[in-house]
C-alpha cells in the first residue's frame, strides 16, 4: 500500500511537472514526419494481464512490419527525434500514465511482450507477481542494450538466450529485498545514469 501511495503520488507530480516537456516533445516528433504522437504496445503485467504501455513514438510508422520486436543501435526505423529521445530515455516518460492507471510501478520488472514471457521458466515468472516498473536493476545493467545488442551477430538470439535471462535473474534478485528504500535507491541510481554519472558495467567494458 505504502508503495503504490507513492508512486501515485510521485506519478502524478511527474506528469503535472513534465507536462510543458511533453508537449515540446509531442510537437517535434509530429513535426518529424507528421505521425501519432504515442505509440502503445501489449506487454505482460502483473499475474500475467495485459496491458498497452505508453511511449513516445521513436520508429517510423509502419517499423512494426520492417523489423523485429527488438531494436538495435542505427536501426533505419528510429527517427531522428526517436534517436534522440531513445538516447535520453524520454521516450519512456509517458509511462508515468501507466503507472497512475496502476499497470505499472515507478520501479519494478521490465514489463515484456508476450512473445518473450511465453519462454520464460515457473521459476522466471515469479517476476510476474508484482507491477512492472519504468525502471529496474535489469535497465541499469543494459541500459545501453541497443549498443550491445548492435555487436550481436544475431542480435534476436543473443537478446532470447543471453539478455533476457540475465535480467531475469536480476530481477529475481530485486524481489527479494524488495521495498521503498530499495526502490528509491533504484530510481537514484537511475536518474544519475541518465546523467551520464554511471560507472560502465562489466558487459560495457568487455565490449569495448
Amino acid at each position: 500500500m505504502v508503495k503504490r501511495i507513492f508512486d501515485l503520488m510521485a506519478a502524478a507530480s511527474g506528469l503535472l511537472v513534465l507536462s510543458p516537456v511533453f508537449l515540446v516533445i509531442a510537437g517535434a516528433i509530429v513535426l518529424g514526419d507528421g505521425g501519432a504522437v504515442f505509440y502503445r504496445q501489449i506487454r505482460v503485467g502483473r499475474r500475467g494481464s495485459r496491458f498497452r504501455i505508453w511511449k513516445f513514438r521513436t520508429m517510423r510508422r509502419d517499423a512494426d512490419r520492417m523489423g523485429p520486436g527488438i531494436t538495435v543501435a542505427g536501426d533505419a526505423r528510429v527517427t531522428r527525434v526517436g534517436r534522440l529521445l531513445r538516447r535520453y530515455k524520454l521516450d519512456e516518460l509517458p509511462q508515468l500514465i501507466n503507472v497512475v492507471t496502476g499497470d505499472m510501478s515507478l520501479v519494478g520488472p521490465r514489463p515484456e511482450i508476450p512473445h518473450y514471457v511465453a519462454l520464460y521458466t515457473p521459476a522466471q515468472r515469479r517476476v510476474l507477481e508484482v507491477r512492472p516498473g519504468i525502471t529496474d536493476p535489469a535497465s541499469l545493467r543494459y541500459r545501453n542494450e541497443e549498443q550491445l545488442l548492435a555487436q550481436a551477430l544475431d542480435p534476436e538470439r543473443h537478446y532470447r538466450e543471453y539478455c533476457l535471462p540475465t535480467k531475469l535473474t536480476l530481477n529475481l534478485e530485486y524481489l527479494r529485498t524488495a521495498g521503498l528504500f530499495s526502490d528509491l535507491k533504484v530510481i537514484f541510481l537511475t536518474l544519475r545514469a541518465l546523467l551520464g554519472f554511471q560507472p560502465l558495467t562489466d558487459d560495457e567494458n568487455s565490449a569495448r
